[in-house]
């Protein structure tokens, strides 16, 4: 049928709906078009350069050959609570019920690089995430877990080099060489400025510190994504579809300039670049987010960096289920919602996935909860057939008419964003969150008018007994990390694979350091790593990059 048959059908068909929607009114907050037909999509002279095939430049259709049908994604669940060693017993269970990657979540003194015994920490130890002060603890923490086998990714960004840095002593010591280390430090800190929070120094030295990792793990740990750059939390801090890609992809940018200037070759690090993406609630916008994203990012590496290797260019992802969306009213929702995202991250195309639980807007999850999530992976990986063929949405006339879509409105952001100078600046004039808060509040004024639905919040509510049964960090975790810590810094050893720290070697590599950091073309990893066999604290380590590099205090000028 000709393009014109169908306009002249389209035509006709909108005559009738104008009688449909004087009886039934159609709701709110929906897409602009109601139907797409193949007058929305691009001609089939269009499919090698915009779509192609899966494992093919643009990569739209996804980074592999076979996807799914060869290996599925990495059911990676995010945990850590309480103490290295509680969250090593969750860690083994997880493994042990199917799991097949690790994924580590940090209290708030370690992200942002005090230790336990800090004043500044009272009352967060644990909380949100393990608490981790030195190398002992990291020794517990990965217990009986071969880190020869498994595949860990750490989200932690500020003090990333510092964990990375723990990871491969702990490596080392269990027989497992740097070079065969499989995993991804989160390591993004352009996002903590604009969405989340957890930052320590400035932009200039943190961009320092990502650059010397991509360095010395492209020469010592090549396995290992040497950042995880994070659209997740500007999803969570409220941004659209086409913003969190944008933005995510800004930063990029940003770090692949950065690596560039410090003397690497782009084919050298971009490899290992990895990116990381929420999954929200609209299943087939978000399967059109992940196409575009990979087209967005092959073309800026290959048009703007030169890349010439296919790795560079691809865009690989991991995901985690929108924790935004998360209800504490009538929690056994989430489990739904959970599904779906689920379903979209697969249909989407992505690396590696975690699942929340459905209690998380309440508390950190029961083990009961996070089963439940991960055996919400296994069905749609081995029940639902999502994994058995290759995008499989693929010329759907509103998908594709999306993608190019959210293509199109990333591009204008990342444009603006280079015309204000780039993403470090565009955060330094508070343009990235201005948008983001823009759009996090149009959510929020649907939500309270009703002309967004959530089901049990604004609509379908009942009355509900308090919640139970909810896990709990004790505070007692708190005064057993201090005690551990005095314990270490008295040189007394505090677990089976720990000698008592020697003081003299801990400060002379402290020493060191501090040295290291004053010399702007020195790599600091080494160093860094030399303090931590050491069992030098990370608040110790921090506290001398604090004093060289200071301290980022936020501002904005719009």
């Amino acid at each position: 049928m000709s393009n014109e048959k169908i306009q002249a059908e389209l035509e006709k068909y909108e005559a009738t709906v104008a009688k449909a929607v004087a009886k039934f009114p159609e709701r709110p907050n929906l897409p602009e078009k109601r139907l797409y037909t193949p007058l929305d999509v691009k001609g089939p002279e269009a499919y090698v350069d915009e779509l192609s095939f899966p494992g093919e430049y643009p990569f739209t259709r996804g980074v592999q050959p076979t996807m799914y049908r060869g290996r599925l994604w990495t059911m990676r669940m995010y945990a850590g609570f309480s103490t290295a060693k509680a969250s090593n017993e969750r860690y083994r269970y997880l493994i042990a019920n199917g799991g097949t990657g690790l994924s580590c979540a940090f209290d708030l003194p370690t992200q942002i690089g005090y230790d336990s015994d800090d004043p500044i920490s009272e009352g967060e130890v644990g909380k949100v995430g393990v608490a981790i002060d030195s190398l002992a603890d990291m020794e517990v923490l990965f217990d009986q877990i071969d880190l020869g086998k498994v595949s860990t990714s750490m989200t932690i960004n500020a003090p990333a080099s510092v964990l990375l840095a723990m990871y491969i002593a702990v490596g080392e010591e269990q027989g497992v060489p740097a070079s065969e280390l499989k995993g991804t430090i989160q390591n993004d800190i352009l996002k903590e400025y604009a969405a989340r929070g957890t930052y320590i120094f400035p932009p200039k030295p943190s961009m320092r510190l990502i650059t010397n990792i991509f360095q010395y793990c492209s020469q010592n740990v090549p396995k290992w994504n040497t950042i995880s750059i994070s659209g997740y939390h500007i999803r969570e801090a409220g941004s659209t579809a086409s913003q969190e890609i944008a933005f995510t992809i800004s930063d990029g940018i940003a770090y692949v300039n950065a690596a560039i200037k410090a003397g690497m070759d782009v084919d050298a690090f971009a490899g290992r670049l990895s990116f990381f993406w929420n999954a929200h609630n609209n299943v087939l916008e978000e399967v059109a987010k992940f196409r575009a994203s990979r087209r967005v990012w092959a073309k800026v590496m290959k048009e703007r960096f030169h890349a010439q290797k296919a790795k560079s260019m691809m865009l690989r992802v991991h995901t985690q289920t929108a924790g935004s969306m998360l209800t504490a009213q009538q929690p056994n929702n989430n489990i739904i919602r959970v599904a779906l995202q689920t379903a979209a991250a697969v249909m989407g195309g992505t690396q590696s996935l975690h699942t929340n639980s459905r209690d998380e807007a309440l508390a950190l999850p029961t083990q009961e909860s996070v089963t439940i999530a991960l055996r919400t992976q296994q069905i749609v990986a081995y029940e639902s057939g999502l994994a058995d063929v290759i995008d499989p949405l693929a010329g759907s006339y509103y998908v594709e008419a999306m993608t190019d879509r959210i293509e199109k409105e990333a591009w204008e952001y990342i444009n603006k964003i280079d015309e204000l100078g780039g993403a470090v600046e565009a955060i330094e004039k508070g343009y990235i969150q201005k948008e983001i808060q823009d759009s996090a509040y149009k959510w929020q004024m649907d939500v309270e008018s009703g002309a967004r639905t959530i089901v049990g919040v604004n609509k379908f509510t009942i009355e509900e007994e308090p919640p139970k049964g909810l896990l709990k960090v004790d505070a007692s975790v708190g005064v057993e990390q201090c005690k551990k810590l005095a314990d270490l810094k008295a040189g007394k050893p505090i677990n089976k694979m720990t000698k008592g720290r020697d003081n003299a070697a801990v400060k002379a590599a402290l020493d060191e350091l501090e040295a290291a950091c004053k010399d702007e073309n020195e790599n600091l990893m080494p160093h860094i790593l030399k303090a931590v066999k050491t069992y030098a604290t990370l608040g110790e380590i921090c506290n001398v990059m604090r004093g060289v590099f200071g301290l980022y205090e936020a501002h904005v000028s719009l």
